[in-house]
């Protein structure tokens, strides 16, 4: 203590300041305290995957468990690819959430496995016992190709259930696991499936399905509850699937149905009852390794991001004041998907844009996976894989649907982005492109008050993916702002997501 300060006048002080920050300090101390102990809990993952569960049949059902999850955890719809990328089967499905990478990394694009790349993408516990080999690993499935195929033999224990044991049999051998010493677990459920081929999602014998699916994941729950050792530990449970059905039965094909799928998460730091429209099936293999602490190395090249790290974008929060169709007439009444309001800080300069044409697509919209596709299906827009929730499209295709004069030329204008004067940056965005001639799609970068200047121009087909673009600054130049300009006409489509500068 400094000399002349009676410690009565120190207590006094500090009580004035614990008194003065009120409680906003109550509420820092007990963050801090969850943080503290939350660190000091062993981690420990659980993944359930229903095979062919759609979440709106799910909230149809008598599903107490799911419900309480859903209540206590996150709720996120996702929808999936189609064909030519591959078809909504259970081959690339369950490849693509066990390796956190869509089928055009892992290759696997049908239920035979033929020409799969899982020696560079391999599945989310062979990735954790490769970082750690003291980690108890296990997966258990109804369906052998995923214990026999997707998750590799580095892999403590890979179970596959006999025919004949089915669903029963699995769960029986994951609760008998469960109670052991385990660190991350799979296990596969194939029943709601079989009921969706036999007699279609609209039906009752689905919503059956559903029913005794929840019961299991009932009991493979109350295992882990019942572990001895479960209040020192962590655990991140997720359930999940594949894809979904037909109201008549059946997937593989290009609906909306069939390219269903979603993410039930509960787990430290996971708010309760928060519905996410931000994710995507390659996160279920991310959040698993983040959550056992595993580090995601960049030269993995995983397409998933941890649920449990939300990133902010511009372009989502616009998901609150999308619109529901004008011209389109494929989309139902009750989707609410598009809007040409740019959000704050971004504009869009429509200046040299035609006239007419279909009004949801004139000039640069902001809409969804779910209103874009299908506002026409089947010519590839779900292929849009790697933009998340509300995205920017320009679609001369379907914009020259309705009478238009002129042609299609609109820009999508950023934010000024702060640079550092004579250094690199990183213009990082998401990317989707299918082209016709005369289309064109340049990015445009004007630092300070000088000119755009290209950086990056489209005048090919080019698959969804993440662009990443050294920008050499000039000195003397703060700032750096982006423009997306899009001419053509009765073309095709271009997306954009995810937009940031960095240095």
């Amino acid at each position: 203590m400094p000399r002349g300060i009676p410690r009565r006048a120190v207590l006094l002080g500090a009580a004035a300041v614990a008194a003065t920050a009120g409680p906003l300090a109550a509420t820092a101390r007990a963050a801090a305290a969850e943080s503290a102990a939350r660190a000091a809990r062993t981690p420990k993952v659980l993944v359930i995957g229903l095979d062919g569960a759609m979440i709106r049949r799910i909230k149809d059902a008598d599903t107490p468990h799911l419900d309480a999850l859903m209540a206590a955890g996150i709720t996120a719809p996702s929808s999936i690819y189609s064909n030519p990328m591959a078809p909504t089967s259970s081959g690339p499905g369950w490849t693509t959430l066990i390796t956190g990478v869509w089928p055009d990394k892992h290759k696997v694009v049908d239920n035979d496995f033929t020409g799969h790349d899982l020696a560079r993408y391999p599945d989310f516990l062979t990735r954790a016992e490769t970082a750690d080999p003291a980690l108890k690993t296990y997966a258990v499935a109804s369906w052998n190709p995923v214990t026999d195929v997707i998750f590799s033999a580095k892999v403590d224990q890979r179970v596959s259930t006999p025919s004949a044991e089915y669903d029963t049999g699995t769960t029986r051998r994951a609760v008998a696991r469960v109670a052991t010493d385990v660190d991350a677990v799979f296990v596969h459920l194939d029943n709601v499936d079989h009921a969706g081929h036999g007699h279609g999602s609209a039906s009752r014998q689905y919503l059956d399905a559903l029913h005794a699916a929840d019961t299991q994941v009932g009991e493979i729950l109350t295992a882990v509850r019942s572990r001895p050792t479960y209040a020192g530990e962590d655990w991140l449970v997720m359930i999940t699937a594949d894809h979904g059905h037909t109201a008549a039965g059946g997937h593989g094909g290009d609906s909306w149905d069939e390219r269903q799928t979603f993410l039930i998460a509960t787990g430290a730091g996971l708010p309760a009852g928060v519905t996410r429209h931000d994710v995507r099936m390659p996160d279920v293999a991310v959040s698993a390794l983040h959550h056992l602490g595993v580090a995601i190395s960049p030269t993995w090249n995983l397409d998933g991001r941890p649920v449990q790290q939300p990133v902010p974008d511009a372009f989502d929060a616009l998901r609150g004041s999308l619109r529901q169709r004008v011209d389109e007439t494929g989309i139902g009444t009750d989707v609410l998907g598009f809007t040409h309001v740019a959000p704050s800080g971004w504009s869009v300069d429509n200046s040299r844009m035609g006239t007419g044409g279909v009004t949801e697509w004139r000039g640069w919209s902001f809409t969804t996976d779910e209103f874009w596709t299908r506002a026409e299906k089947g010519q590839q827009r779900e292929l849009n894989v790697r933009a998340r929730n509300v995205f920017a499209v320009c679609d001369g295709d379907e914009w020259a649907d309705k009478t238009f004069t002129g042609a299609f030329d609109s820009t999508l204008v950023s934010p000024e982005f702060p640079v550092t004067p004579g250094a690199s940056a990183t213009l990082t965005y998401t990317t989707y492109y299918r082209h016709e001639s005369p289309q064109r799609a340049e990015v445009l970068v004007a630092y300070g008050d000088a000119a755009p200047v290209a950086v990056k121009t489209y005048t090919a087909d080019t698959p969804s993916r993440v662009e990443r673009i050294t920008l050499r600054v000039p000195a003397g130049a703060t700032t750096a702002q982006v423009r997306f300009r899009y001419t053509g006409g009765n073309n095709w489509y271009w997306t954009i997501d995810g937009v940031s500068v960095t240095a």
